[in-house]
């Protein structure tokens, strides 16, 4: 499922869904795997069938070649309904599994879902133990090093491997580490040597060098990319082929951000999405977007303020 030296476009809640993925996926093909954004598993009762679909993609249903591309990642937490859950997923076919150990968000771990899981260490076996058990298909983990310390990570992901679970994302912070830290990418690299199913490292990958330089200092297996796919959505093409660095180009940068925008608004409005909701997603797909350009400060700056979608129509335009 996860093929050597893969680049994976990591999940990031409320963006990656499955209209955002179909668009980078006809855009950029050279990423090998997507993740969904997390779904929530409920307290009480069970989500429909279509409800599961929709939030994983109806129409992976009849795309195979997709479909075996894509993760459907899920966060649940101690007393959820991970069980049902996880056998109404299996009885949709979804092929992929993701159980989401790395939230950091207080809200999502003061219900001690996400990276909150890994200071529970018999309530994270249980649950990994349910869904391996009632998920028949290719299961991984995104976890990070600990809740505070990185005391526990090696036991964490060799627990991860006794249980049955394929592979394992290491981003490479603590849940305390937050996104400010730099990644500690030496765990990346003791986790490769502890464990013997593949190890996809995760964490401050910027850039095509960035890529190049986390495979030879840990060996993992493959990389995903979080922030820095949402900095050059296109970076899969140049990490795939380092020898072409027009990516550091600010006309080829301004060229692809206009191309992104404009297959985006297309796909959105598809969706019935008004320009209030499309200016709104824009925003938050801009939060790096534009770093690597000339006053790309003043540009962010004047995007975020615009009003409506005709102020910023100079950037989606094919």
């Amino acid at each position: 499922m996860i093929t050597k030296d893969a680049v994976i476009f990591a999940p990031l809640e409320s963006i990656t869904d499955f209209t955002y993925r179909k668009v980078i996926h006809d855009l950029y093909p050279q990423w090998d795997a997507y993740y969904s954004d997390f779904l929530r598993v409920p307290a009480v009762g069970v989500y429909p069938a279509p409800y599961i679909l929709k939030h994983y993609g109806t129409e992976l249903v009849s795309d195979e070649f997709l479909k075996q591309k894509t993760a459907l990642q899920i966060l649940t937490a101690p007393g959820a309904m991970t069980e049902k859950t996880v056998q109404q997923i299996q009885s949709l076919q979804i092929p992929w599994l993701d159980l989401n150990l790395g939230c950091p968000s207080k809200t999502v771990n003061k219900r001690a879902g996400g990276a909150a899981l890994l200071g529970q260490r018999n309530e994270l076996w249980e649950i990994l133990k349910t869904i391996r058990k009632n998920f028949h298909g290719f299961f991984s983990v995104k976890i990070r090093l600990g809740i505070s310390s990185t005391d526990e990570f090696l036991d964490n992901i060799k627990m991860v491997e006794d249980l049955g679970i394929d592979a394992i994302t290491v981003h490479a912070r603590t849940r305390d580490g937050m996104y400010k830290v730099p990644a500690e990418w030496s765990h990346i690299k003791a986790a490769v040597k502890a464990v013997s199913i593949p190890i996809i490292g995760n964490g401050d990958i910027w850039c095509p060098e960035d890529a190049v330089r986390i495979k030879n200092e840990t060996n993992c297996h493959a990389i995903m990319v979080a922030r820095g796919a949402m900095k050059s959505p296109w970076m899969a093409k140049h990490i795939k082929d380092i020898s072409h660095d027009e990516y550091k180009n600010p006309e080829f940068i301004s060229s692809e951000i206009k191309k992104y925008f404009f297959h985006l608004k297309c796909a959105y409005e598809k969706k019935k999405y008004t320009d209030y909701h499309i200016l709104k997603q824009f925003k938050n797909l801009s939060r790096y977007l534009f770093d690597d350009l000339p006053q790309g400060k003043e540009i962010k700056q004047k995007f975020l303020l615009s009003q409506n979608l005709n102020d910023v129509s100079h950037w989606f335009t094919e």
